[in-house]
């Protein structure tokens, strides 16, 4: 009689009920986690050094750095921090490729056309990308991170979410300590261990710095040879052709059909057919090489086909915001302008709670978003491309106003 008598809740206030009921879940087991990870952070600490000197770091390095090292509770509060809203395409480009930084880069590009030549020759990867990522990852150098790299890294190896990747950081940066590229006490960077000009991952560091400067150490705090060959060393690594660029901003013709930029990758010859143009009106070459064509804002926004190089780019940080800001970024450094159709902004910053309000939405209609998660990956934006199509809309797998309209959610 009781269930009865209460009130019939709307699905909009169930949404928000299981976001907030999962949400406090997941912050009671991250504090305890914390909790376990402080209390046990002296025992764990023991551990870390044993693992240290089991693969070669000298004992003295290893007992030396660990006496010094404290626990963080800021680290684990930044590592368990997700942010309320997602980032639109127009605010991350904007703020990331800019008048300010393009002048800065291109200053850069001349001043250290010699050492960039050299990478260039050396690596394949063109100076302009160097200058790219350089500028996005320090803002060309200017701030490296002020977090201790050996707190950092212990904290997380200790703590249990992600104990095994932060265990091998910590392991390589007492490596690095130990080869004598740079003092423990003096080994700053980010948050989650990321160092020097160019921002490398401990393992990153050990697999992929080199000395550029011949004085026998693989400096990326000090040394800009040493960053930059270690940045196109690791770019060449990963598979960069020298021959061909990240990719291109697209003119798509009236009535396109957006399904397309589903990551399928295509012959340039056949974009070509079907009618893309480059962003200027001109046809396409015809040309074998594959492409990806990507809308990040959607239909209203800009288009580009992306090649091997985008992929590469991935490599470095899995982003396609980030990749297509530093292809846009190094292509503005080169003396290009700025994008022919510039992302909307207008488009709202959609909330944790408001995808998830639209993955229940997808999902009761039959079009599988994956997980139930509240982020906007790649299997929502399936799930969208075939809402939409269903429904007649264009399929750019984009949380437009329509969508979202089907969902309840305001836009």
């Amino acid at each position: 009689m009781l269930a009865q008598a209460l009130p019939k809740r709307p699905a909009k206030w169930l949404s928000q009920t299981v976001l907030l009921t999962t949400l406090i879940a997941a912050g009671t087991a991250a504090n305890a986690a914390q909790s376990e990870g402080r209390d046990n952070f002296q025992e764990c600490l023991q551990r870390l050094e044993q693992a240290a000197v089991d693969t070669g770091v000298s004992k003295q390095t290893a007992s030396d750095v660990v006496a010094k090292v404290t626990y963080s509770d800021r680290v684990i509060e930044l590592d368990r921090r997700q942010p309320e809203f997602t980032t639109t395409f127009a605010d991350y480009l904007n703020r990331r490729v800019n008048d300010d930084r393009v002048q800065k880069g291109r200053e850069l590009l001349q001043t250290h056309r010699s050492l960039l030549n050299r990478v260039t020759r050396e690596t394949g990867v063109p100076a302009p990308y160097l200058v790219a990522f350089w500028g996005l990852e320090t803002n060309f150098g200017s701030y490296f991170g002020k977090m201790s790299v050996p707190d950092s890294l212990a904290t997380l190896a200790c703590d249990p979410r992600r104990s095994e990747f932060f265990t091998k950081q910590w392991v390589a940066a007492l490596q690095i300590i130990d080869e004598g590229a740079i003092p423990a006490e003096k080994m700053e960077g980010s948050w989650a261990g990321a160092m020097g000009h160019v921002q490398f991952m401990p393992t990153v560091f050990l697999k992929h710095a080199v000395d550029a400067d011949g004085d026998g150490r693989r400096d990326l705090w000090n040394s800009l040879p040493d960053a930059m060959m270690s940045a196109g060393r690791f770019l060449e690594s990963m598979g960069w052709n020298g021959e061909y660029r990240w990719g291109r901003e697209v003119i798509l013709p009236d009535n396109f059909d957006y399904r397309l930029s589903d990551g399928r990758r295509l012959p340039l010859s056949q974009w070509r057919e079907l009618g893309i143009t480059d962003a200027f009106g001109k046809p396409l070459a015809q040309a074998d090489i594959n492409a990806a064509l990507i809308v990040p804002a959607g239909h209203r926004g800009p288009a580009f086909l992306v090649y091997q190089n985008f992929g590469v780019i991935m490599g470095w940080n899995r982003s396609e915001f980030y990749a297509i800001a530093v292809g846009h970024l190094a292509d503005r450094i080169a003396g290009a302008g700025g994008l022919q159709v510039p992302p909307p902004e207008d488009v709202p910053a959609l909330s944790r709670q408001q995808i998830l309000t639209l993955q229940q939405m997808l999902e009761k209609k039959g079009f599988d978003p994956g997980p139930i998660d509240g982020i906007l990956g790649s299997g929502t934006r399936s799930a969208i491309r075939e809402f939409q199509k269903a429904n007649n809309l264009i399929a750019d797998g984009f949380p437009g106003s329509q969508v979202l309209s089907a969902a309840g959610i305001d836009s």
